[in-house]
């Protein structure tokens, strides 16, 4: 596999952001083109940027025999929407790199191609883009995710945490806006309960020592009651790469392929 890093200054988010591929390296004549090649879209967590996935777990060894491009973009800090401040990272994720990397390497970004995954704020980017826009893929991992709003209205803060509130509430122009919004978790589940569209294949998983748990375990409940098929996984483990990666690395053995 090859592992490409790509630096460039999107229109949607005003700032340079790079983006790092894994990309099969063996281009003889009869090998296939990478439009034959599924494609993951992998997102970061709150304190990374497009460099973790590959730096703190073993992806690239995991998708070496599968037929897989890897997009790993960065976001900042943006919890995958668009930000109050004008950067767009939501359109620049469902609209302009989409397009960049069509032209560019020519991949095949059709729903039946498409699998999307993240971790943390990565796992709420995922589902996010999975919930709102189901057209686009066919399977989603959420790993350790914040799936509910809970997590900005703690009633006890600590001030690492209000330093942490006052950054969303910029983020989103408001906490006051997220319910019922597209960056509410629950507002996801009643779209897709109403819609006629088919969801994405949707897995979920979480440590048992991860403080995120009870986010992960409410919105499971909450897509079982509305009758929303979803596979969830709890394991030993806490917010870390070691979890996410095991996690990862077990979805992508049980997803199927569809090349």
């Amino acid at each position: 596999m090859a592992l490409v890093r790509i630096d460039h200054r999107p229109k949607t988010t005003k700032v340079n952001t790079s983006i790092h591929l894994i990309l099969p390296d063996n281009f003889e004549k009869d090998s296939p083109s990478l439009a034959d090649y599924e494609v993951l879209l992998l997102l970061h967590g709150i304190a990374d940027d497009s460099s973790g996935w590959a730096r703190y777990t073993n992806i690239e060894t995991l998708v070496q025999d599968k037929p897989l491009v890897v997009v790993i973009p960065s976001a900042a800090r943006s919890f995958y929407t668009n930000m109050d401040n004008g950067q767009a990272y939501y359109s620049y994720l469902t609209e302009e790199m989409p397009l960049y990397l069509e032209n560019l390497f020519h991949l095949d970004l059709s729903h039946k191609k498409m699998l999307i995954a993240g971790n943390s704020m990565g796992g709420f980017g995922a589902f996010k883009l999975a919930f709102l826009n189901p057209h686009r893929f066919r399977a989603a991992l959420c790993l350790s995710g914040v799936l509910s709003l809970q997590v900005f209205n703690l009633p006890n803060p600590t001030p690492e945490q209000k330093i942490l509130h006052h950054e969303f509430d910029l983020l989103f122009g408001g906490l006051d806006t997220l319910p019922g919004s597209d960056n509410d978790p629950a507002a996801w589940l009643e779209k897709a309960r109403l819609s006629q569209e088919v969801l994405p294949d949707l897995s979920m998983a979480c440590g048992t020592e991860d403080a995120l748990l009870p986010s992960s375990r409410w919105f499971y409940q909450q897509a079982v009651t509305q009758g929303l098929p979803i596979t969830y996984r709890e394991s030993s483990g806490g917010h870390d790469w070691l979890f996410w990666g095991k996690q990862l690395a077990i979805w992508l053995d049980t997803v199927k392929t569809s090349v």
